[in-house]
């Protein structure tokens, strides 16, 4: 067991060096070859390389023995008919049970739960909001944007379960999406709109990933009549295109409550 746990380990760590080693080419080849000039502070550079490697094979194995596994038991534990039912086991449901979408009301409010606190949670998305924060000198709060991005993925990833659930063609959502984003660019501010789009990309990271696909997967393997490779895949779009409404429609709410103050002062 212990051997296998090490192999394992070893084949993560030389597959993730495989993986980041022709990016530290690229990066180093322009530095040294195209730019001509020595890295500053290269030896922490280096020790701050191998950091990342070992912090990128540690995260995949915690993926592969952790969250994956969690997600999909979460998937199924919430969608078994006995839980459903409300049932001790199985066997005493009728057999002429017909569940409807209304039934999946927990796995809607944990991809809602699940999907607010990874959001909230990823590196990424910290890291936009504090430059954001410090290039818009503070017109764009830090907590305002996580909030309204994690607002925005939870909404999208429970109502991409629903679509799961209910079998509908997932494009429909997708273009329904796009269009009413699309309305919003036009009269969200213009200071929001760029980071709204950068805002889509964010959410799809790290933390937030590896959950949501794991929950597709294990929604789409046990709801009767859905197939893991054409219903289970997905999810991440709703991840994605919801943040963009969201982050437009914070501005957009910010920007209406600013200028009815500037109303209510001048009638004064």
């Amino acid at each position: 067991m212990l051997g296998e746990l090490l192999q394992q380990i070893l084949s993560t760590v030389i597959s993730t060096v495989s993986d980041v080693l022709p990016i530290a080419a690229i990066i180093f080849g322009f530095q040294f070859a195209v730019i001509r000039k020595p890295v500053p502070n290269f030896t922490k550079v280096i020790f701050g390389f191998i950091w990342v490697l070992i912090g990128l094979s540690l995260f995949l194995i915690g993926l592969e023995w952790a969250l994956f596994p969690l997600g999909k038991l979460m998937a199924q534990q919430l969608t078994n008919p006995a839980f459903i039912a409300g049932v001790d086991s199985v066997s005493q449901i009728a057999a002429d049970i017909n569940l409807v979408w209304q039934d999946y009301a927990w796995v809607y409010v944990f991809a809602f739960l699940i999907g607010f606190s990874t959001t909230i949670a990823e590196p990424s998305l910290i890291a936009v909001a504090i430059k954001a924060n410090e290039v818009s000198g503070g017109a764009i709060g830090i907590w305002g944007l996580r909030i309204a991005v994690a607002l925005g993925v939870a909404v999208g990833i429970s109502l991409g379960c629903y679509r799961i659930v209910v079998g509908d063609p997932i494009h429909y959502y997708i273009i329904t999406g796009y269009i009413v984003v699309v309305i919003q660019t036009v009269f969200a501010p213009k200071l929001i709109v760029p980071l709204a789009y950068d805002s889509g990309g964010v959410t799809t990271s790290t933390v937030t990933v590896p959950l949501v696909a794991a929950l597709g997967l294990g929604l789409a393997e046990t709801v009767p009549g859905r197939s893991p490779l054409i219903d289970g895949f997905g999810l991440i779009a709703f991840a994605s295109l919801f943040p963009m409404m969201s982050v437009m429609a914070y501005a957009q709410l910010s920007q209406w409550r600013s200028t009815r103050k500037q109303v209510q002062s001048v009638s004064r």
